[in-house]
Formats: C-alpha cells, sequence, structure tokens
C-alpha cells in the first residue's frame, strides 16, 4: 500500500500561516484555510487528485527552484490556488505531495504566464 504525504514548501508554509493568523478576523481566510485542509486529506487518499498542467505551463522557477517535472492546480475559494507535484522521493511505498505554492489568481495568471 503507497503512503502519500503532503508537505508544504517554505513559500507555501507562509501563506498557510499567514492565512492561519487572519482566519480568526476574516471569513474569506478561514475559507481558503479550510479548503486547504480539505484538499490536503483528498490528496493524500489520491495523489492524483488535482488538474494535471501541461509540462510547457510548468513555471521554469518552479523547475528551477524543485526540478519540477509534473504539476497540479487545486482550485480554492475566492479564486485561489494550490499548486503540487508530486514524487516518489526515491521510494517506492511513499508518494510526496510536495506543495509548492498557495497563491491568489492575479499571482496565479502571473506565474502561468496568464493574461
Amino acid at each position: 500500500m503507497m503512503i502519500t504525504k503532503v508537505i508544504l514548501s517554505k513559500d507555501a508554509e507562509e501563506v498557510y500561516i499567514y492565512l492561519n493568523k487572519e482566519a480568526s478576523k476574516s471569513k474569506i481566510e478561514r475559507s481558503i484555510l479550510k479548503a486547504i485542509n480539505m484538499k490536503k486529506e483528498l490528496i493524500r487518499a489520491n495523489p492524483h487528485y488535482g488538474n494535471p498542467m501541461a509540462r510547457n505551463l510548468i513555471p521554469k522557477e518552479y523547475v528551477r527552484k524543485y526540478g519540477v517535472t509534473n504539476l497540479f492546480r487545486v482550485e480554492l475559494p475566492n479564486f485561489w490556488r494550490m499548486l503540487y507535484t508530486l514524487t516518489n522521493n526515491g521510494s517506492e511505498i511513499e508518494i510526496i505531495a510536495f506543495v509548492l505554492d498557495i497563491v491568489d489568481h492575479k499571482t496565479y495568471n502571473k506565474k502561468l504566464g496568464y493574461r
């Protein structure tokens, strides 16, 4: 049986911490945070849960920084997105879902070159 771990990158973790801080004051941040936690569980259950993205759309930043060869997108409330990649970390019994970014729609469009 394969085990799937969901790990946040430093960038994603910073956003996650921010959302945790703001959740008590803001309904929007609270809904985004709740959705992230729910989506992490769905990814644990099915690592291919997110929408796969074409290789030519993978931002060069992710390739340089993390060596990404695949990218999945999960939609969150308020047009936010969570982007993750899968790796087996050299193990046949473990899959790592590495969350690269949690971004708002404007940042997502910029990173992926959309207008």
